[in-house]
């Protein structure tokens, strides 16, 4: 059923229109959440919370580790061209071989866990609901960008791999014969990090001021962090805007 709904020409439209404008839309829509809803402390103190907040954190680092990963064995350009799908080949090596988007499913993790660490009722179902939606609709516009375009190596690829769930089997052989591009990493997804990572560390502050108080050590600490990540963010920009570092070596 949901295969069939995702081929609908509205949801394709629908999917075309948030691949062009999710830069501003989806920014939108998690300040409105984060905003409209206060975070709930876990058992209603932040020492108790703090177990949730470390939960929220793995599942968001696991989704960037994911996302890292696709980008330094086998980078593939989602940001289309002119704000539209683009592919000039069709990219199947790296995780690409075991999964169709990987990149996506590494944005869910961190989204569920910034969900994880809000904690609050209507974030989980409003906030999954949205972007869960979202995705299916962007993944569906771009599947029929792609099998217009390569035709019947795209639907031979569609048969071998997965859309979502990555298809573990010979991951290990996969990128043993491949070399990582750690200086990709960094340049292509450098900013996307700093934003999630300032938008946890936002919601730690939001969460101190809850009734069940402020502690100064907590403060501290969230401020530490966010200094040091502006920092590392303005040095990799200054380097890449300056050319100093670069894909190759």
């Amino acid at each position: 059923m949901l295969q069939r709904i995702a081929r609908m020409p509205w949801v394709i439209a629908y999917g075309n229109w948030l691949f062009k404008y999710r830069n501003a839309v989806f920014p939108l829509v998690m300040v409105a959440l984060f905003l409209g809803f206060r975070p709930v402390l876990w058992r209603g103190s932040l020492a108790a919370d703090a177990w949730l907040d470390g939960l929220g954190l793995v599942v968001a680092l696991t989704g960037q580790g994911l996302r890292a990963a696709v980008i330094g064995y086998a980078y593939i350009k989602r940001g289309g061209v002119n704000k539209r799908i683009h592919a000039d080949q069709l990219v199947t090596e790296g995780l690409f071989a075991h999964a169709r988007n990987p990149l996506y499913v590494g944005n869910l993790l961190i989204l569920a866990g910034l969900f994880i660490i809000h904690n609050h009722p209507a974030v989980y179902m409003l906030g999954g609901l949205y972007f869960v939606s979202a995705y299916i609709a962007i993944v569906a516009a771009e599947e029929r960008f792609l099998s217009d375009k390569f035709g019947g190596a795209y639907d031979d690829y569609c048969r071998r791999v997965p859309r979502w769930l990555p298809d573990l089997r010979g991951l290990r052989d996969t990128l043993g014969q491949m070399e990582f591009n750690w200086r990709r990493v960094v340049i292509k997804d450098y900013a996307s990090a700093y934003t999630w990572m300032m938008t946890a560390l936002l919601i730690f502050a939001y969460e101190g001021m809850a009734p069940a108080g402020w502690r100064m050590r907590r403060g501290c600490l969230v401020l530490a962090l966010a200094a040091a990540l502006t920092l590392v963010f303005v040095v990799v920009r200054v380097l890449k805007k300056r050319r100093l570092l670069r894909e190759a070596a």
